[in-house]
Protein backbone atom coordinates (compact mmCIF):
# COMPACT_ATOMS: atom_id res chain seq x y z
CA UNK A 1 0.00 0.00 0.00
CA UNK A 2 2.47 2.56 1.09
CA UNK A 3 4.90 1.98 -1.93
CA UNK A 4 2.21 2.56 -4.32
CA UNK A 5 1.61 5.78 -2.94
CA UNK A 6 4.94 6.77 -2.29
CA UNK A 7 5.49 6.43 -6.46
CA UNK A 8 2.87 9.02 -6.60
CA UNK A 9 5.69 11.61 -4.61
CA UNK A 10 7.65 11.74 -8.10
CA UNK A 11 8.83 14.90 -9.28
CA UNK A 12 8.12 16.10 -5.34
CA UNK A 13 10.92 14.25 -3.99
CA UNK A 14 13.30 17.17 -3.53
CA UNK A 15 10.51 19.39 -1.74
CA UNK A 16 9.74 16.38 0.46
CA UNK A 17 13.65 15.87 1.55
CA UNK A 18 14.33 19.43 1.96
CA UNK A 19 11.21 20.18 4.29
CA UNK A 20 12.17 17.96 7.27
CA UNK A 21 15.70 19.59 6.97
CA UNK A 22 14.27 23.33 7.28
CA UNK A 23 12.21 22.08 10.15
CA UNK A 24 15.33 20.41 11.70
CA UNK A 25 16.93 23.92 11.35
CA UNK A 26 14.05 25.50 12.94
CA UNK A 27 14.39 23.74 15.86
CA UNK A 28 17.74 24.27 16.13
CA UNK A 29 17.36 28.02 16.32
CA UNK A 30 14.37 27.48 18.54
CA UNK A 31 16.46 25.61 21.42
CA UNK A 32 19.82 28.25 21.13
CA UNK A 33 16.86 30.88 22.33
CA UNK A 34 16.31 29.99 25.61
CA UNK A 35 19.99 29.63 26.57
CA UNK A 36 20.81 33.46 24.95
CA UNK A 37 18.07 34.44 27.60
CA UNK A 38 19.90 32.35 30.22
CA UNK A 39 22.88 34.42 29.44
CA UNK A 40 21.05 37.81 29.41
CA UNK A 41 19.25 37.46 32.73
CA UNK A 42 22.25 36.11 34.41
CA UNK A 43 25.34 37.67 32.74
CA UNK A 44 23.16 40.78 31.81
CA UNK A 45 20.04 41.29 33.77
CA UNK A 46 21.16 40.32 37.24
CA UNK A 47 24.58 41.70 36.48
CA UNK A 48 23.83 44.77 35.30
CA UNK A 49 25.56 44.71 31.89
CA UNK A 50 23.86 46.44 29.56
CA UNK A 51 26.43 46.04 26.80
CA UNK A 52 25.54 41.90 27.53
CA UNK A 53 21.55 42.54 26.95
CA UNK A 54 22.46 44.59 23.69
CA UNK A 55 24.38 41.52 22.39
CA UNK A 56 22.61 38.89 23.58
CA UNK A 57 19.04 40.21 22.43
CA UNK A 58 20.78 40.97 18.65
CA UNK A 59 22.22 37.03 18.72
CA UNK A 60 18.31 36.00 19.96
CA UNK A 61 16.64 38.38 17.25
CA UNK A 62 19.08 36.92 14.83
CA UNK A 63 18.24 33.36 15.64
CA UNK A 64 14.72 33.66 15.89
CA UNK A 65 15.05 35.47 12.19
CA UNK A 66 16.88 32.47 11.38
CA UNK A 67 13.82 30.06 12.63
CA UNK A 68 11.15 32.09 11.11
CA UNK A 69 12.92 31.77 7.59
CA UNK A 70 13.78 27.91 7.81
CA UNK A 71 10.36 27.36 9.11
CA UNK A 72 8.47 29.58 6.07
CA UNK A 73 10.50 27.54 3.37
CA UNK A 74 9.66 24.41 5.21
CA UNK A 75 5.74 25.30 5.30
CA UNK A 76 5.65 26.56 1.57
CA UNK A 77 8.04 23.26 0.39
CA UNK A 78 5.52 21.34 2.53
CA UNK A 79 2.74 22.41 0.72
CA UNK A 80 4.21 22.43 -2.47
CA UNK A 81 5.37 18.52 -1.91
CA UNK A 82 1.65 17.95 -0.51
CA UNK A 83 -0.56 19.63 -2.83
CA UNK A 84 1.42 18.18 -5.62
CA UNK A 85 1.30 14.31 -4.21
CA UNK A 86 -2.41 14.78 -4.11
CA UNK A 87 -2.83 16.07 -7.95
CA UNK A 88 -0.54 12.76 -8.56
CA UNK A 89 -2.52 10.68 -6.70
CA UNK A 90 -5.48 11.95 -8.53
CA UNK A 91 -3.91 11.62 -11.69
CA UNK A 92 -2.93 8.48 -11.27
CA UNK A 93 -6.06 6.80 -9.93
CA UNK A 94 -8.25 8.47 -12.69
CA UNK A 95 -5.60 7.14 -15.57
CA UNK A 96 -5.69 3.94 -14.02
CA UNK A 97 -9.56 3.85 -13.56
CA UNK A 98 -9.65 4.33 -17.62
CA UNK A 99 -7.98 1.75 -18.20
CA UNK A 100 -10.34 -0.55 -16.10
CA UNK A 101 -12.35 -3.23 -18.16
CA UNK A 102 -16.34 -3.54 -17.26
CA UNK A 103 -15.64 -6.11 -14.43
CA UNK A 104 -13.07 -4.06 -12.84
CA UNK A 105 -15.35 -1.05 -12.60
CA UNK A 106 -18.18 -3.37 -11.04
CA UNK A 107 -16.06 -3.56 -8.16
CA UNK A 108 -16.37 -0.25 -7.44
CA UNK A 109 -19.31 2.02 -6.56
CA UNK A 110 -19.39 5.62 -8.69
CA UNK A 111 -20.46 7.00 -5.41
CA UNK A 112 -16.84 5.14 -3.98
CA UNK A 113 -14.46 6.49 -7.11
CA UNK A 114 -15.60 10.04 -6.20
CA UNK A 115 -14.67 9.48 -2.44
CA UNK A 116 -11.55 8.26 -3.04
CA UNK A 117 -10.48 10.98 -5.56
CA UNK A 118 -12.04 14.04 -3.41
CA UNK A 119 -12.13 13.03 0.27
CA UNK A 120 -9.79 10.89 0.69
CA UNK A 121 -6.85 12.56 -1.35
CA UNK A 122 -7.36 15.65 0.95
CA UNK A 123 -6.69 13.25 3.81
CA UNK A 124 -3.92 12.03 2.27
CA UNK A 125 -2.40 15.53 1.88
CA UNK A 126 -2.98 16.59 4.63
CA UNK A 127 -1.61 13.95 6.72
CA UNK A 128 1.29 13.65 4.39
CA UNK A 129 2.22 17.82 5.01
CA UNK A 130 1.74 17.20 8.97
CA UNK A 131 3.99 14.20 8.70
CA UNK A 132 6.60 16.54 6.44
CA UNK A 133 6.56 19.17 9.09
CA UNK A 134 5.57 17.36 12.66
CA UNK A 135 7.05 14.15 12.10
CA UNK A 136 10.15 14.82 12.20
CA UNK A 137 9.85 18.52 13.94
CA UNK A 138 8.43 17.16 17.02
CA UNK A 139 10.49 14.38 17.75
CA UNK A 140 13.60 16.30 16.89
CA UNK A 141 12.34 19.51 19.37
CA UNK A 142 11.54 17.17 22.04
CA UNK A 143 15.22 15.37 21.99
CA UNK A 144 16.86 18.56 21.64
CA UNK A 145 14.67 20.27 24.36
CA UNK A 146 15.00 16.87 26.59
CA UNK A 147 18.90 17.26 25.67
CA UNK A 148 19.30 20.99 27.07
CA UNK A 149 17.28 20.36 30.18
CA UNK A 150 19.40 17.68 31.41
CA UNK A 151 22.68 19.73 30.59
CA UNK A 152 21.05 21.84 32.62
CA UNK A 153 19.82 20.41 35.31
CA UNK A 154 19.32 16.76 35.27
CA UNK A 155 17.31 16.52 38.49
CA UNK A 156 14.65 18.81 37.48
CA UNK A 157 14.99 17.44 33.79
CA UNK A 158 13.93 14.05 35.17
CA UNK A 159 9.90 15.58 36.07
CA UNK A 160 9.98 16.03 32.16
CA UNK A 161 10.61 12.32 31.13
CA UNK A 162 8.94 10.93 33.66
CA UNK A 163 5.75 13.40 32.16
CA UNK A 164 6.61 12.27 28.43
CA UNK A 165 6.47 8.48 29.32
CA UNK A 166 3.19 8.28 31.38
CA UNK A 167 1.50 10.98 28.39
CA UNK A 168 2.90 9.13 25.33
CA UNK A 169 1.44 5.79 26.99
CA UNK A 170 -2.34 7.46 27.75
CA UNK A 171 -1.92 9.30 23.99
CA UNK A 172 -1.04 6.18 22.63
CA UNK A 173 -4.29 4.12 24.26
CA UNK A 174 -6.68 7.16 23.14
CA UNK A 175 -5.33 7.12 19.37
CA UNK A 176 -5.71 3.59 19.66
CA UNK A 177 -9.53 3.47 20.45
CA UNK A 178 -10.38 6.17 18.08
CA UNK A 179 -8.81 4.14 14.97
CA UNK A 180 -11.25 1.98 14.74
CA UNK A 181 -14.15 4.78 14.64
CA UNK A 182 -11.92 6.55 11.56
CA UNK A 183 -12.03 3.62 10.06
CA UNK A 184 -15.46 3.06 10.01
CA UNK A 185 -16.32 6.83 8.78
CA UNK A 186 -14.99 6.60 5.10
CA UNK A 187 -17.10 3.94 3.74
CA UNK A 188 -20.13 6.25 5.16
CA UNK A 189 -18.96 8.81 3.09
CA UNK A 190 -19.41 6.59 0.32
CA UNK A 191 -23.20 5.93 0.97
CA UNK A 192 -23.59 10.08 1.59
CA UNK A 193 -22.15 10.59 -1.97
CA UNK A 194 -24.27 7.90 -3.53
CA UNK A 195 -27.59 9.41 -1.98
CA UNK A 196 -26.64 12.97 -3.33
CA UNK A 197 -25.78 11.47 -7.12
CA UNK A 198 -28.60 9.35 -7.05
CA UNK A 199 -30.90 12.09 -6.21
CA UNK A 200 -29.10 14.80 -8.63
CA UNK A 201 -29.30 12.52 -11.64
CA UNK A 202 -32.68 11.38 -10.84
CA UNK A 203 -34.14 14.86 -10.10
CA UNK A 204 -36.79 14.54 -11.97
CA UNK A 205 -38.45 11.83 -11.52
CA UNK A 206 -38.30 12.75 -7.72
CA UNK A 207 -40.55 15.48 -8.61
CA UNK A 208 -42.66 13.62 -10.76
CA UNK A 209 -43.21 11.22 -8.03
CA UNK A 210 -42.94 13.97 -4.77
CA UNK A 211 -40.73 11.72 -3.42
CA UNK A 212 -38.41 14.84 -1.82
CA UNK A 213 -39.49 14.37 1.78
CA UNK A 214 -38.29 10.58 0.99
CA UNK A 215 -34.37 11.76 -0.62
CA UNK A 216 -34.36 14.26 2.42
CA UNK A 217 -34.82 11.57 4.51
CA UNK A 218 -32.39 9.25 3.19
CA UNK A 219 -29.30 11.96 2.98
CA UNK A 220 -29.99 13.29 6.98
CA UNK A 221 -29.81 9.43 7.89
CA UNK A 222 -26.68 8.65 5.60
CA UNK A 223 -25.14 12.60 6.88
CA UNK A 224 -26.01 11.15 10.15
CA UNK A 225 -23.99 7.96 10.20
CA UNK A 226 -20.80 10.06 9.65
CA UNK A 227 -21.92 12.55 12.29
CA UNK A 228 -22.30 9.40 15.05
CA UNK A 229 -18.84 7.97 13.88
CA UNK A 230 -16.88 11.01 14.33
CA UNK A 231 -18.37 11.77 17.14
CA UNK A 232 -17.36 8.51 18.81
CA UNK A 233 -14.05 9.12 17.26
CA UNK A 234 -13.95 12.96 19.25
CA UNK A 235 -15.05 12.04 22.13
CA UNK A 236 -11.87 9.51 22.82
CA UNK A 237 -9.98 12.64 20.96
CA UNK A 238 -11.23 15.34 23.42
CA UNK A 239 -9.04 13.67 26.69
CA UNK A 240 -5.79 14.96 24.22
CA UNK A 241 -6.39 18.48 25.50
CA UNK A 242 -6.76 17.83 29.07
CA UNK A 243 -4.63 15.40 29.72
CA UNK A 244 -1.64 17.51 28.52
CA UNK A 245 -3.06 20.82 30.11
CA UNK A 246 -2.48 18.35 33.35
CA UNK A 247 0.93 17.62 32.69
CA UNK A 248 2.14 21.15 31.33
CA UNK A 249 0.81 23.07 34.98
CA UNK A 250 1.99 20.02 37.26
CA UNK A 251 5.48 20.17 35.13
CA UNK A 252 5.87 23.77 35.59
CA UNK A 253 4.65 24.23 39.42
CA UNK A 254 7.09 21.13 40.39
CA UNK A 255 9.76 22.31 38.22
CA UNK A 256 8.75 26.33 39.82
CA UNK A 257 8.88 25.20 43.12
CA UNK A 258 12.32 22.74 43.21
CA UNK A 259 13.95 25.47 41.27
CA UNK A 260 12.88 28.06 43.70
CA UNK A 261 14.69 25.61 46.18
CA UNK A 262 17.50 25.67 44.04
CA UNK A 263 18.08 28.70 43.51
CA UNK A 264 17.98 29.55 47.33
CA UNK A 265 20.77 26.90 47.51
CA UNK A 266 22.75 28.29 45.05
CA UNK A 267 22.27 25.48 42.62
CA UNK A 268 20.21 26.90 39.56
CA UNK A 269 20.19 30.17 38.66
CA UNK A 270 17.26 32.30 37.62
CA UNK A 271 17.99 32.06 34.39
CA UNK A 272 18.90 28.33 33.82
CA UNK A 273 15.09 28.36 35.59
CA UNK A 274 13.68 30.39 33.16
CA UNK A 275 15.10 27.86 30.19
CA UNK A 276 14.10 24.84 31.84
CA UNK A 277 10.80 26.37 32.19
CA UNK A 278 10.87 27.36 28.31
CA UNK A 279 12.09 23.92 27.42
CA UNK A 280 9.22 22.72 29.69
CA UNK A 281 7.02 24.09 26.71
CA UNK A 282 8.89 22.64 23.77
CA UNK A 283 8.80 19.06 25.15
CA UNK A 284 5.05 19.16 25.88
CA UNK A 285 4.01 20.90 22.76
CA UNK A 286 5.95 18.34 20.40
CA UNK A 287 4.37 15.89 22.32
CA UNK A 288 1.14 17.46 21.31
CA UNK A 289 1.76 18.20 18.22
CA UNK A 290 2.70 13.97 18.00
CA UNK A 291 -0.33 12.99 19.06
CA UNK A 292 -2.19 15.83 16.31
CA UNK A 293 -0.23 13.39 13.72
CA UNK A 294 -1.07 10.28 14.93
CA UNK A 295 -5.04 11.70 14.70
CA UNK A 296 -4.29 12.61 11.34
CA UNK A 297 -2.30 9.43 10.75
CA UNK A 298 -5.11 6.99 11.84
CA UNK A 299 -8.10 8.97 9.82
CA UNK A 300 -5.67 8.87 6.38
CA UNK A 301 -4.66 4.95 6.98
CA UNK A 302 -7.96 4.57 5.89
CA UNK A 303 -8.14 6.51 3.09
CA UNK A 304 -4.83 5.23 2.16
CA UNK A 305 -5.86 1.80 2.11
CA UNK A 306 -8.90 3.07 -0.24
CA UNK A 307 -7.10 5.05 -3.15
CA UNK A 308 -4.34 1.59 -2.72
CA UNK A 309 -7.30 -0.76 -3.79
CA UNK A 310 -7.71 1.78 -7.24
CA UNK A 311 -4.06 2.01 -7.91
CA UNK A 312 -3.31 -1.48 -7.34
CA UNK A 313 -6.41 -2.53 -9.47
CA UNK A 314 -5.12 -4.13 -12.29
CA UNK A 315 -7.47 -4.68 -15.69
CA UNK A 316 -8.50 -7.60 -16.34
CA UNK A 317 -8.51 -7.59 -19.78
CA UNK A 318 -4.73 -6.61 -21.27
CA UNK A 319 -3.27 -6.19 -25.30
CA UNK A 320 -1.09 -9.78 -26.44
CA UNK A 321 2.79 -9.16 -26.70
CA UNK A 322 2.26 -8.58 -30.45
CA UNK A 323 -1.08 -7.60 -31.25
CA UNK A 324 -3.13 -7.54 -34.35
CA UNK A 325 -4.29 -3.80 -35.56
CA UNK A 326 -7.01 -4.01 -37.97
CA UNK A 327 -9.46 -6.49 -38.68
CA UNK A 328 -9.75 -7.74 -42.17
CA UNK A 329 -13.31 -7.81 -41.97
CA UNK A 330 -16.24 -7.67 -40.07
CA UNK A 331 -17.80 -11.14 -39.94
CA UNK A 332 -18.07 -12.25 -36.26
CA UNK A 333 -17.99 -15.94 -35.39
CA UNK A 334 -18.91 -17.30 -31.54
CA UNK A 335 -17.20 -20.98 -30.91
CA UNK A 336 -18.78 -22.60 -28.19
CA UNK A 337 -19.03 -19.95 -25.68
CA UNK A 338 -19.67 -19.44 -22.08
CA UNK A 339 -19.53 -16.41 -19.68
CA UNK A 340 -20.01 -15.01 -16.30
CA UNK A 341 -19.18 -11.79 -14.86
CA UNK A 342 -18.01 -13.22 -11.84
CA UNK A 343 -15.79 -16.53 -11.78
CA UNK A 344 -16.97 -18.02 -9.10
CA UNK A 345 -20.38 -17.48 -9.43
CA UNK A 346 -22.73 -20.35 -10.20
CA UNK A 347 -24.85 -20.25 -13.63
CA UNK A 348 -23.02 -19.08 -16.68
CA UNK A 349 -25.23 -15.52 -17.95
CA UNK A 350 -23.75 -17.20 -21.29
CA UNK A 351 -23.48 -20.79 -22.35
CA UNK A 352 -22.60 -22.80 -25.28
CA UNK A 353 -23.47 -19.80 -28.12
CA UNK A 354 -22.48 -20.65 -31.19
CA UNK A 355 -22.97 -18.30 -34.09
CA UNK A 356 -21.39 -17.41 -37.23
CA UNK A 357 -22.22 -14.09 -38.69
CA UNK A 358 -20.98 -13.12 -42.14
CA UNK A 359 -19.15 -9.84 -43.07
CA UNK A 360 -21.98 -6.86 -44.34
CA UNK A 361 -25.14 -9.24 -42.63
CA UNK A 362 -27.79 -6.98 -40.91
CA UNK A 363 -28.13 -9.06 -37.60
CA UNK A 364 -31.44 -8.54 -35.33
CA UNK A 365 -31.10 -10.30 -31.60
CA UNK A 366 -34.27 -9.95 -29.54
CA UNK A 367 -35.10 -11.16 -26.38
CA UNK A 368 -36.58 -11.21 -22.94
CA UNK A 369 -35.06 -9.20 -20.02
CA UNK A 370 -32.33 -10.95 -18.76
CA UNK A 371 -31.76 -13.09 -21.71
CA UNK A 372 -28.21 -11.28 -22.30
CA UNK A 373 -28.64 -10.03 -25.50
CA UNK A 374 -26.12 -6.68 -23.76
CA UNK A 375 -23.53 -9.55 -22.15
CA UNK A 376 -23.03 -11.43 -25.94
CA UNK A 377 -23.04 -7.98 -28.18
CA UNK A 378 -20.29 -6.73 -25.09
CA UNK A 379 -17.70 -9.83 -26.08
CA UNK A 380 -17.65 -8.89 -29.65
CA UNK A 381 -15.27 -5.28 -28.72
CA UNK A 382 -14.01 -7.21 -26.07
CA UNK A 383 -15.52 -4.63 -22.90
CA UNK A 384 -15.81 -8.62 -21.13
CA UNK A 385 -13.90 -11.87 -21.71
CA UNK A 386 -15.53 -14.90 -22.42
CA UNK A 387 -15.20 -17.63 -19.75
CA UNK A 388 -14.49 -20.51 -22.28
CA UNK A 389 -14.74 -20.64 -26.35
CA UNK A 390 -13.72 -18.06 -28.32
CA UNK A 391 -15.26 -14.84 -30.26
CA UNK A 392 -13.79 -13.69 -33.67
CA UNK A 393 -13.70 -11.19 -35.39
CA UNK A 394 -12.67 -10.67 -39.30
CA UNK A 395 -11.40 -14.75 -38.38
CA UNK A 396 -8.97 -13.60 -35.47
CA UNK A 397 -9.61 -14.11 -31.80
CA UNK A 398 -10.82 -11.01 -30.15
CA UNK A 399 -8.08 -11.80 -27.63
CA UNK A 400 -5.28 -11.08 -30.59
CA UNK A 401 -6.28 -7.46 -30.93
CA UNK A 402 -4.98 -4.32 -30.17
CA UNK A 403 -8.20 -3.60 -27.64
CA UNK A 404 -7.75 0.40 -29.05
CA UNK A 405 -7.89 -1.15 -32.31
CA UNK A 406 -10.28 -3.26 -32.11
CA UNK A 407 -12.75 -0.64 -30.49
CA UNK A 408 -12.26 1.59 -32.48
CA UNK A 409 -13.48 -0.90 -35.36
CA UNK A 410 -16.28 -2.11 -33.53
CA UNK A 411 -18.55 0.88 -33.05
CA UNK A 412 -21.39 0.24 -30.20
CA UNK A 413 -24.11 2.55 -29.15
CA UNK A 414 -24.94 1.47 -25.53
CA UNK A 415 -28.05 0.60 -24.01
CA UNK A 416 -27.82 3.87 -21.63
CA UNK A 417 -26.67 6.39 -23.79
CA UNK A 418 -24.65 9.11 -22.63
CA UNK A 419 -23.90 12.62 -23.93
CA UNK A 420 -21.41 15.26 -22.55
CA UNK A 421 -20.97 18.80 -21.67
CA UNK A 422 -20.31 20.32 -24.79
CA UNK A 423 -21.86 21.47 -28.59
CA UNK A 424 -23.38 18.92 -30.43
CA UNK A 425 -20.27 19.00 -32.96
CA UNK A 426 -17.67 18.44 -29.68
CA UNK A 427 -20.02 15.15 -29.17
CA UNK A 428 -20.20 14.07 -32.22
CA UNK A 429 -16.54 13.92 -33.05
CA UNK A 430 -16.18 11.53 -30.23
CA UNK A 431 -16.35 9.35 -33.06
CA UNK A 432 -13.93 10.86 -34.88
CA UNK A 433 -11.85 14.05 -33.55
CA UNK A 434 -10.66 14.81 -36.99
CA UNK A 435 -14.20 14.13 -38.47
CA UNK A 436 -15.21 17.74 -40.41
CA UNK A 437 -18.61 19.35 -40.26
CA UNK A 438 -19.72 18.24 -43.48
CA UNK A 439 -19.28 14.58 -42.45
CA UNK A 440 -21.08 15.16 -39.06
CA UNK A 441 -23.95 16.40 -40.74
CA UNK A 442 -23.85 13.32 -42.93
CA UNK A 443 -23.86 11.11 -39.74
CA UNK A 444 -26.39 13.24 -38.44
CA UNK A 445 -28.57 12.77 -41.51
CA UNK A 446 -27.92 8.61 -41.59
CA UNK A 447 -29.27 8.63 -38.10
CA UNK A 448 -32.41 11.01 -38.51
CA UNK A 449 -31.05 13.56 -36.39
CA UNK A 450 -30.35 16.63 -38.58
CA UNK A 451 -34.21 16.77 -38.68
CA UNK A 452 -34.22 18.35 -34.71
CA UNK A 453 -30.74 19.66 -35.25
CA UNK A 454 -31.65 22.04 -38.03
CA UNK A 455 -34.60 23.61 -35.49
CA UNK A 456 -32.70 24.73 -32.64
CA UNK A 457 -31.39 27.93 -32.29
CA UNK A 458 -27.31 27.04 -32.79
CA UNK A 459 -28.25 24.17 -35.08
CA UNK A 460 -24.84 22.23 -34.64
CA UNK A 461 -23.05 24.31 -32.51
CA UNK A 462 -26.42 23.92 -29.54
CA UNK A 463 -24.54 23.18 -26.38
CA UNK A 464 -25.84 19.85 -24.89
CA UNK A 465 -26.30 19.85 -20.74
CA UNK A 466 -24.28 17.37 -18.89
CA UNK A 467 -25.49 13.67 -19.66
CA UNK A 468 -27.58 15.17 -22.30
CA UNK A 469 -30.29 17.08 -20.23
CA UNK A 470 -31.60 19.41 -22.47
CA UNK A 471 -32.71 16.77 -24.94
CA UNK A 472 -35.34 14.00 -25.26
CA UNK A 473 -34.68 10.57 -24.95
CA UNK A 474 -34.93 9.58 -28.76
CA UNK A 475 -33.06 12.87 -29.89
CA UNK A 476 -29.84 11.31 -27.23
CA UNK A 477 -30.23 7.82 -29.38
CA UNK A 478 -30.04 9.57 -32.78
CA UNK A 479 -26.82 11.80 -31.49
CA UNK A 480 -25.40 8.54 -30.15
CA UNK A 481 -25.75 6.52 -33.66
CA UNK A 482 -24.57 9.13 -35.67
CA UNK A 483 -21.37 9.55 -33.10
CA UNK A 484 -21.23 5.74 -33.89
CA UNK A 485 -21.40 5.71 -37.54
CA UNK A 486 -18.17 8.69 -37.41
CA UNK A 487 -15.97 5.85 -36.20
CA UNK A 488 -16.77 4.19 -40.29
CA UNK A 489 -16.50 0.53 -38.48
CA UNK A 490 -16.51 -2.71 -39.54
CA UNK A 491 -19.16 -3.22 -36.88
CA UNK A 492 -22.22 -1.36 -35.81
CA UNK A 493 -23.97 -2.65 -32.09
CA UNK A 494 -27.30 -0.79 -31.76
CA UNK A 495 -28.00 -2.10 -28.30
CA UNK A 496 -31.48 -1.28 -28.06
CA UNK A 497 -30.50 1.87 -29.44
CA UNK A 498 -34.04 3.18 -31.08
CA UNK A 499 -36.40 2.02 -28.79
CA UNK A 500 -37.11 5.81 -27.42
CA UNK A 501 -37.99 6.63 -31.52
CA UNK A 502 -41.33 6.26 -33.50
CA UNK A 503 -41.15 3.53 -35.79
CA UNK A 504 -41.37 5.68 -38.84
CA UNK A 505 -38.31 6.90 -37.68
CA UNK A 506 -36.71 3.98 -36.79
CA UNK A 507 -37.97 2.43 -40.35
CA UNK A 508 -35.75 5.69 -41.88
CA UNK A 509 -32.71 4.94 -39.84
CA UNK A 510 -32.42 1.12 -40.75
CA UNK A 511 -33.20 2.36 -44.47
CA UNK A 512 -30.30 4.83 -44.53
CA UNK A 513 -28.11 1.97 -43.13
CA UNK A 514 -28.42 -0.21 -45.65
CA UNK A 515 -28.23 1.93 -48.33
CA UNK A 516 -25.23 3.97 -47.07
CA UNK A 517 -23.17 1.45 -45.15
CA UNK A 518 -23.82 -2.21 -46.90
CA UNK A 519 -20.32 -3.40 -46.05
CA UNK A 520 -20.78 -2.78 -42.42
CA UNK A 521 -21.92 -5.91 -39.60
CA UNK A 522 -25.04 -4.13 -37.90
CA UNK A 523 -25.84 -5.98 -34.71
CA UNK A 524 -29.48 -4.35 -33.95
CA UNK A 525 -31.16 -5.48 -30.61
CA UNK A 526 -34.43 -4.70 -29.83
CA UNK A 527 -37.72 -5.38 -28.25
CA UNK A 528 -39.85 -4.57 -31.05
CA UNK A 529 -39.98 -7.25 -33.93
CA UNK A 530 -40.98 -4.50 -36.55
CA UNK A 531 -36.93 -2.85 -35.52
CA UNK A 532 -35.66 -6.71 -36.70
CA UNK A 533 -37.81 -8.27 -38.93
CA UNK A 534 -36.14 -6.61 -42.01
CA UNK A 535 -32.57 -8.14 -41.16
CA UNK A 536 -30.78 -10.53 -43.05
CA UNK A 537 -31.31 -12.75 -40.33
CA UNK A 538 -32.56 -12.82 -36.43
CA UNK A 539 -31.22 -14.18 -33.06
CA UNK A 540 -33.42 -15.47 -30.60
CA UNK A 541 -32.30 -15.65 -26.78
CA UNK A 542 -33.35 -17.25 -24.19
CA UNK A 543 -31.77 -17.53 -20.73
CA UNK A 544 -28.22 -16.90 -21.87
CA UNK A 545 -28.85 -19.62 -24.87
CA UNK A 546 -29.49 -19.56 -28.51
CA UNK A 547 -33.36 -20.51 -29.07
CA UNK A 548 -33.40 -19.81 -32.43
CA UNK A 549 -31.09 -18.54 -35.52
CA UNK A 550 -32.18 -17.26 -39.32
CA UNK A 551 -35.01 -15.17 -41.03
CA UNK A 552 -37.97 -13.72 -39.91
CA UNK A 553 -39.66 -16.03 -41.77
CA UNK A 554 -38.32 -18.94 -41.36
CA UNK A 555 -38.35 -18.18 -37.35
CA UNK A 556 -42.25 -17.71 -37.58
CA UNK A 557 -42.33 -21.24 -38.93
CA UNK A 558 -39.88 -22.73 -36.21
CA UNK A 559 -39.38 -21.06 -33.11
CA UNK A 560 -42.67 -21.02 -31.58
CA UNK A 561 -41.34 -17.92 -28.92
CA UNK A 562 -40.56 -15.81 -31.76
CA UNK A 563 -43.60 -16.49 -33.32
CA UNK A 564 -45.75 -15.98 -30.20
CA UNK A 565 -44.01 -12.34 -29.39
CA UNK A 566 -44.29 -11.32 -33.37
CA UNK A 567 -48.49 -12.14 -32.80
CA UNK A 568 -48.57 -10.81 -29.57
CA UNK A 569 -47.22 -7.57 -30.73
CA UNK A 570 -48.97 -7.47 -34.52
CA UNK A 571 -52.27 -8.19 -32.99
CA UNK A 572 -51.90 -4.94 -30.64
CA UNK A 573 -50.63 -6.17 -26.87
CA UNK A 574 -47.48 -6.73 -25.23
CA UNK A 575 -43.98 -7.58 -25.86
CA UNK A 576 -41.22 -9.77 -25.38
CA UNK A 577 -41.72 -10.42 -21.66
CA UNK A 578 -45.75 -10.78 -22.28
CA UNK A 579 -46.25 -14.58 -23.51
CA UNK A 580 -49.11 -14.54 -26.10
CA UNK A 581 -52.85 -15.09 -24.81
CA UNK A 582 -51.88 -13.64 -21.54
CA UNK A 583 -54.04 -11.11 -20.11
Amino acid sequence: MLKSLALQIKEFKRDSILTPFCMILEVIFEMVIPLLMASMIDNGVEAGNLSHIYKTGAWMAAAAACGLLSGTLGGWMAARASAGFARNLREAMFENIQSFSFSNIDKFSTAGLVTRLTTDVTNIQNAYQMILRMCFRAPFSMICAMAMAFVINARLAAIYLAAVVILGILLFLIMTSAMKYFQQAFPKYDDMNASVQENVSAIRVVKAYVREDHETSKFKQASKNIYDIFIKAECNLVFNAPLMQITVYTCILLISWLGAKMIVGGSLTTGELMSLLTYCMNILMSLMMLSMVFVMITMSMASARRIAEVLDETSDLANPAQPVYQAENGSIEFQNVDFAYYQESGKPVLQNVNLSIRSGETIGVIGGTGSAKTSLVNLISRLYDVTAGRVLVGGRDVREYDMEALRNQVAVVLQKNVLFSGTILENLRWGNPDATEEECRHACHLACADEFIEKMPDGYHTYIEQGGANVSGGQKQRLCIARALLKKPKILILDDSTSAVDTATDGKIRQAFAREIPGTTKIIIAQRISSVESADRIVVMEDGRVHGFGTHEQLLKDDEIYREVYESQTSGGGDFDEKAGED
